[in-house]
């Protein structure tokens, strides 16, 4: 889907683009009788323990990372945060592998003193770029200060990517609905510039502050590769790939839909299209399979827990119908969630009464679907503990990292060494 060259033929029409979108709601092949697989990837901001407020190099990290035993790819964003992509895989294998990668990487880094976080905004420093390549560039000159470099060079997520299965469109429906529950309950992002910065989610408050032709939902009209092919023509053009390895911003407010239409000085070609899709960036974006990008960085040790219950509720059939119809009574139309209650999770949380209400009936649906779906009985323990701590009182993991406590040497979320 991305591997075209950029001297492919010229697109004729829209009809092209709803082509493609419909392409990337077409699951790969796989065996029928195959396990669900689930490929995670996961960023972390990384800290020298020591200082704190000191940017890390990212060439220092890069020499620490030693050969990972799981197979995940390593790669850095800006900022020079670490990502791990773990192979795509069944539950268990998933999160077995990425998780003895994330057991390397930290005890690797452990010698120079440096710690992978579990915050999804940096609580202290500010944005600084480390990586320069020419898309970054660009993107930065896009979109600008000071939002398009804290989300660039500041945050880190938890991305779950999940099959598609025999119902593309149920799967797409259930991760929008379910959006602002997941992310209300696992908001961890609430400090910035070293105070609290009034969101239990500030990561996903820099991204609302974005260009939101590209980071607001796909609207739903019942028909998801006609929604996600508008969406792409809407979108506005952040940058133009030229000769080499050069890109041009675009700051003139253009859409793909206005090229199309003749507003350039050449027309687009399939591969135009297909790297404009890399560009934008929804909650959630198809690609062969399910992209979920809204959920804050976890503790190292707490993610799969993130993993575990995303799965569990837009895979398992029977999960899914009873998460949604806790989430029913707050939905608008088309069966999707409201800005206003996306807003509401990221700046309240589990604190918001209706998002933890259904986020108990969410949480005790996941615990009944995952042994189902294969999950060991420890993983299980963990994601019953985390509702326990997390969801029975309403208290997002962003409110852990607010809280004082007596004793305490080092911040709570850089304890990259225990358990939350």
């Amino acid at each position: 889907m991305i591997g075209l060259t950029s001297e492919s033929t010229p697109l004729r029409d829209v009809s092209e683009v709803a082509d493609f979108a419909r392409r990337c709601f077409q699951p790969a092949a796989q065996d029928p009788d195959a396990d669900e697989r689930v490929g995670v990837e996961l960023e972390f901001l990384v800290f020298d323990r020591a200082a704190a407020a000191a940017q890390v190099p990212m060439a220092e990290v890069e020499r620490a990372v030693p050969a990972l035993p799981g197979g995940s790819r390593v790669t850095f964003e800006p900022g020079g945060q670490l990502e791990l992509s773990g192979p795509a895989a069944p539950l268990r294998d998933a999160l077995d592998r990425l998780a003895a990668d994330v057991s390397a990487v930290r005890a690797a880094l452990r010698p120079a003193g440096l710690v992978l976080a579990g915050v999804g905004l940096d609580p202290v420093r500010p944005a600084r770029r480390q990586l320069r390549l020419p898309r970054y560039d660009a993107m930065a000159e896009f979109l600008g200060e000071p939002y398009g470099a804290l989300m660039m060079c500041s945050t880190a997520s938890v991305q779950v990517n999940l099959d598609l299965g025999d119902q593309p469109q149920a799967r797409w429906e259930r991760a929008h609905a379910l959006g602002p529950v997941l992310m209300a309950a696992f908001a961890n992002s609430p400090l910035s510039g070293g105070r609290p910065c009034g969101w239990m989610s500030g990561r996903q408050a820099v991204w609302d502050r974005l260009d939101r032709t590209r980071t607001a939902p796909v609207p739903a009209s019942g028909d998801a590769a006609a929604d996600w092919a508008d969406y792409l023509l809407d979108a506005r053009l952040m940058l133009v790939r030229e000769d080499g390895e050069r890109c041009r911003p675009v700051r003139d407010g253009s859409t793909f839909r206005d090229w199309l239409n003749g507003a350039g000085e050449r027309r687009p070609t399939a591969d135009d299209l297909a790297y404009h899709a890399t560009t934008v960036f929804p909650p959630v974006r198809p690609r062969g399979w399910l992209e979920i990008r809204y959920l804050d960085a976890q503790h190292p040790a707490a993610w799969p827990v993130c993993v575990a219950v995303t799965h569990a509720l837009v895979a398992d059939d029977r999960a899914a119908d009873a998460a949604l119809a806790a989430v029913e009574p707050y939905l608008g139309p088309g069966r999707a969630p409201s800005r206003e209650l996306w807003r509401d999770a990221a700046r309240c949380g589990l604190s918001e009464p209706r998002l933890a209400r259904a986020a108990e009936a969410c949480f005790r649906a996941a615990l009944e679907a995952l042994p189902r779906l294969g999950a060991d009985p420890g993983l299980v323990g963990e994601v019953a503990a985390f509702a326990d701590r997390h969801v029975t009182p309403g208290r997002s993991p962003a409110a852990d990292l607010m809280d004082p406590v007596p004793g305490r040497r080092v911040p709570a979320w850089l304890n990259g060494e225990g358990r939350q």
